[in-house]
Formats: C-alpha cells, sequence, structure tokens
C-alpha cells in the first residue's frame, strides 16, 4: 500500500498555534483485500509529542479519500521548516485487525 497527498489550499501558518483544518486529498494505491477503513494521523516530525489528530475514511479499493472528510489540527510550525508524516492505516471494520500501514512525507511550509 503506498499513498500521496499534497498541501495545496492550506493556508500558511507559522506561529505555532495550529488552525483546525480539513485533511488534504490522499491518493491510495494498493490497499489490501478485506480494507474497509483507512485511518489517516499526522506527526512532525520535528516536535513528535505534538498530536496533531487525523480521521478515517471508508474505503475498499484503490482510489481518493477526499479532501474535507475528516478535521485535523494543520501544520503550523513556529520557526522554520518542519517534516510532517501522514501514516495511513488499512483496517477491517468487521474485526479491526490492520491489514497495512504506509507514510507519506513533506515539509511545511
Amino acid at each position: 500500500m503506498q499513498f500521496t497527498f499534497d498541501w495545496a489550499g492550506l493556508k500558511l501558518c507559522t506561529s505555532g498555534a495550529p488552525n483546525k483544518v480539513s485533511n488534504p486529498r490522499f491518493k491510495v494505491t494498493g490497499l489490501p483485500a478485506g480494507t474497509t477503513i483507512v485511518q489517516f494521523r499526522l506527526k512532525d516530525l520535528d516536535a513528535p509529542g505534538y498530536n496533531h489528530g487525523g480521521g478515517w475514511v471508508a474505503m475498499s479499493g484503490d482510489g481518493t479519500a477526499p479532501a474535507g472528510a475528516f478535521s485535523y489540527k494543520s501544520p503550523c510550525p513556529p520557526n522554520g521548516t518542519h517534516t510532517y508524516e501522514w501514516t495511513a492505516t488499512a483496517k477491517s471494520k468487521k474485526n479491526g485487525k490492520v491489514l497495512a500501514k504506509a507514510t507519506a512525507r513533506r515539509k511545511y511550509p
């Protein structure tokens, strides 16, 4: 499984006080058989203790998780550029079993 994203449409934030925003669009490929949901979580690799949150999207095959499917705390580094990592976890809704995980990183701003 793999996925891509970008920060398109995200309002610039460099104050260190993240905004509650809608998720970016995720393009997901290689979802394993049995997947019913994909959970997305954001982590700032330069401030790993901060919880940016995430959400989940119903998906059963390769495709796009649309922008606006859930809200999370935006990237908003107080000084300089940080590296952010989304983790996507494919799960079976039937039993909650983790079927696959993938990560994608981008710098912001």
